[in-house]
């Protein structure tokens, strides 16, 4: 038995002691859907397609399979498991790097439409997003997706969504909606024509393919200034007033795109007050332990394949005995960086409360445990081989992880400043 084997039969049995029967069978049987359907060629294959991913195989992954509403409630007919449920689907996606909508519709839009939504709009949307019928994105503007969301800073301190000045996405009512007296009335998007947008967002993943946008944008004059969610429908035929615009990614597995709103027809998401940047901040706290999940699970493949680095053609003979043992050690390392990122990401998972407090923590540990061992892994390789090539998708996608929601750092930072480590508790 060599290396990988010893690693990866250690990494399964403490895996399968920590996760109940049901949850190993929702690992094995998405493992092995996977690995069917994904590779490297595969997946190069489905992000060249329109939607950026393999319609078939997301069809399976939320029809048959239920990932989209893994974590939403039994009455919308999801599977009510919670993020932990989700975090174990997102860790055996990330471990195949399979693009999907997971990310941007069941993360990111799914808990917002949960937790702001009028009930109707929750009746209508959330079935609709546990079957796979329906897809999301949320777009805000000025590609500050990392501030709205609370992870690198106080999403409540800065102007993000336009604050009223040049800039940013503009909500108004239209005439006779609303109270008309500061560009935003109270519930006046509820009929679904009700309110107008202006503005432009950047980096919005699947933001070219999804049929319905939640779109993050400023309303009302200096005493009432707030922002508010709205929800933009992929109309048949186009929607007026929306152009969306596909841009070239680090990682082609995170496809996003330019959203332009030119007075689009608009309708509010909830109703008036809502604590529409509350909401943002506990799915952004949520949606760093899927991040980091998804990381763990890329960081060990990555991991098994620079293992497989030091192959039959790395034995003494091939390579001096000297930097086989230092490769060795630096392996091993890695190996306990991946160990505790994914515990630390476990944990997150199963705190109580809406948004941990730690998954801002767990997705840093996470991001520099896969940036580390992906880096190993293009080293051991070497040479233009496969498994360089290889190794260099794992890297592309921390890059482009920390470009989007990052970087460490800051990460670090605003969790520290939010619970208080170096004084006061922040909002």
């Amino acid at each position: 038995m060599d290396a990988a084997d010893t690693a990866a039969d250690a990494d399964t049995a403490a895996e399968a002691a920590a996760l109940t029967e049901e949850q190993q069978k929702i690992r094995r049987t998405l493992r092995d859907l996977l690995a069917e359907r994904t590779g490297p060629e595969e997946n190069h294959a489905a992000t060249a397609t329109p939607e950026g991913y393999d319609p078939e195989l997301w069809a399976r992954l939320s029809g048959a399979l239920g990932l989209a509403g893994l974590a939403l409630p039994a009455q919308y007919g999801g599977g009510g498991h919670g993020p932990a449920g989700l975090a174990l689907a997102c860790e055996e996606t990330g471990r195949a790097l399979a693009p999907s909508p997971l990310l941007a519709t069941a993360v990111l839009a799914a808990p917002l439409i949960a937790a702001l939504g009028t009930p109707a709009q929750r009746a209508e949307l959330l079935p609709r997003l546990v079957d796979g019928s329906l897809t999301c994105a949320l777009a805000v503007p000025g590609g500050s997706l990392a501030l709205a969301l609370g992870l690198t800073g106080d999403n409540t301190a800065e102007d993000w969504s336009g604050g009223g000045r040049a800039g940013g996405i503009q909500a108004r009512a239209v005439a006779g909606d609303g109270d008309g007296a500061d560009g935003g009335g109270s519930g006046g998007g509820g009929d679904g024509g009700g309110w107008r947008l202006y503005g432009e967002a950047a980096q919005v993943l699947d933001g070219h393919s999804a049929d319905l946008l939640l779109v993050a944008a400023h309303t009302g004059g200096f005493a009432r200034s707030r922002t508010l969610l709205f929800l933009v429908r992929e109309r048949e035929g186009g929607t007026p007033g929306l152009v969306r615009t596909r841009r070239t990614a680090l990682d082609l597995t995170r496809p996003h795109a330019t959203v332009e709103l030119r007075d689009a027809e608009a309708e509010l998401l909830g109703e008036e007050p809502a604590d529409v940047l509350g909401a943002l901040a506990a799915t952004g706290r949520t949606a760093a332990v899927m991040l980091a999940a998804e990381a763990v699970g890329s960081a060990g493949a990555a991991l098994d394949r620079a293992i497989a680095g030091l192959g039959p053609h790395n034995r003494p003979g091939h390579r001096p005995a000297g930097a086989l043992q230092a490769a060795r050690s630096t392996l091993a390392d890695l190996y306990v960086r991946v160990g505790a990122a994914r515990s630390l990401t476990y944990c997150a998972a199963r705190e109580p409360g809406p948004g941990p407090e730690s998954g801002p923590l767990a997705l840093a540990q996470a991001l520099e445990a896969l940036r580390a061992t992906a880096g190993e892994g293009v080293r051991l390789h070497g040479g233009g081989s496969t498994g360089e090539r290889e190794a260099r998708l794992f890297y592309q996608r921390a890059a482009s992880d920390e470009l989007l929601f990052g970087p460490a750092r800051r990460l670090r930072a605003r969790a520290a400043e939010r619970t208080g480590l170096f004084g006061e508790v922040a909002a």
